[in-house]
């Protein structure tokens, strides 16, 4: 497929973390996204209660609305800058603590156990940690990951999936050769074959 100049680019955890510590965070979007309003009923599936995993979570509102839902939230992002503004916009209380299975990672949970974020390399984390998911919101993590890192990231997120899960993608569509990324083209024929 054709990925124009993108196939070699790589974004580093600093200059990630370096966005967020300049608030250069186009990519969050104040009133959540369209799609998963549109298509929360594919995710959902007609279940209640649900572990939801948010990859690469940033401070995604919707962590808040489907944890008001009533089902358990569970994100993964390097920012504690990002996590730490989640729960002050939203008034929920939090309180932290080390994961003891990943070295200098930290678990922000709310008081009310609902809501768990991993602040970590979303590659430390294993379903050992976090066990598995009945669905995920995959919103701008695929499409922000270094192409090299695909296969990997999707190795990973299948292994945190359980059987009858649901993982709803969003990507982005565009011309690769006019733009470096993040977020990054990924060609519909590639997210078949990473994800079987």
């Amino acid at each position: 497929s054709d990925i124009g100049s993108q196939k070699d680019r790589v974004v580093t955890e600093a200059e990630w973390l370096q966005k967020w510590e300049m608030g250069n965070i186009g990519f969050h979007k104040e009133q959540g996204h369209p799609l998963l309003q549109k298509y929360l009923d594919v995710l959902l599936n007609g279940r209640s209660g649900l572990r939801i995993f948010f990859p690469l979570c940033g401070k995604a509102v919707e962590m808040k609305w489907l944890a008001d839902m009533g089902h358990y939230i569970v994100g993964v992002e390097v920012s504690e800058k990002a996590l730490k503004e989640f729960f002050a916009e939203h008034g929920v209380p939090y309180h932290e603590e080390p994961v003891p299975e990943i070295s200098g990672a930290k678990k922000l949970q709310s008081t009310s156990g609902n809501i768990s974020l991993y602040c970590c390399n979303i590659y430390d984390l294993s379903s050992s940690i976090v066990a598995q998911f009945d669905g995920a919101w995959d919103r701008g993590a695929l499409v922000a990951v270094n192409p090299c890192d695909r296969q990997r990231y999707v190795n990973l997120m299948i292994t945190l999936m359980k059987k009858n899960s649901s993982y709803l993608l969003a990507t982005v569509s565009y011309d690769p050769n006019k733009h470096k990324g993040p977020p990054f083209y990924v060609p519909e024929s590639e997210i078949k074959s990473l994800f079987g």
